[in-house]
């Protein structure tokens, strides 16, 4: 009998904290989880985020401490898709997104076990979402990283070029780079067109 096949490699999406409390958002998940495995979702702090940026100065509070609690209000805007969207399968670690993908579930990430590990993850606002997104892609050997976003990207622009255009934290082109699969900024409308013809994953 040959060997069982490999899985497939996934396909990170992440999902911008701008895109919270839009139209686009409850369709772009219901989409997201019907196309299933093998897609990882990353969702971004959103307002959660924006509430420990106005609690710091507030409290006096280290960038230290704000990126945990950073990358926590990832953590509770993945329960809040997840409970938008019940096709998606919550998934802390990559034997669990692994674990999602055999039953054919779109995995979203559950940041804190794995980031807050992590100790090549600058405690800085300088890292945002979108290099966690590019750190975790890198860390599952994923086949593309896309970033959905309320703007558009500049056509044949790069992450350099989003940098500059304030759409990724200054450290994503050095992320992104590591990658060995395309990276792409989609419009919510686009990405949910290409999960409908199931080439998301391509």
């Amino acid at each position: 009998m040959p060997d069982p096949l490999p899985p497939p490699r996934p396909a990170v999406v992440k999902l911008g904290g701008s895109l919270v409390g839009t139209p686009a958002l409850t369709p772009l998940l219901a989409a997201l989880a019907g196309r299933g495995a093998p897609l990882v979702l990353v969702a971004g702090g959103g307002p959660l985020a924006d509430g420990v940026r106005a609690l710091q100065p507030r409290l006096g509070l280290s960038d230290a401490a704000c990126h945990r609690m950073a990358i926590l209000a990832m953590e509770q805007t993945a329960h809040a898709f997840a409970d938008l969207a019940p096709g998606l399968a919550l998934a802390a670690t990559p034997a669990e997104i692994a674990q999602a993908h055999a039953q054919g579930r779109a995995a979203l990430w559950r940041p804190a076990a794995m980031a807050l590990a992590a100790r090549d993850l600058p405690e800085s606002w300088e890292l945002t979402s979108d290099s966690l997104a590019a750190w975790l892609a890198h860390a599952l050997n994923a086949t593309r990283l896309t970033l959905v976003k309320s703007a558009p990207a500049p056509i044949g622009s790069g992450p350099a070029d989003w940098v500059a255009a304030g759409l990724v934290d200054p450290l994503f082109p050095a992320f992104a780079a590591r990658l060995a699969g395309p990276v792409e900024v989609a419009l919510p409308a686009a990405l949910a067109a290409a999960s409908a013809r199931k080439d998301i994953a391509a």
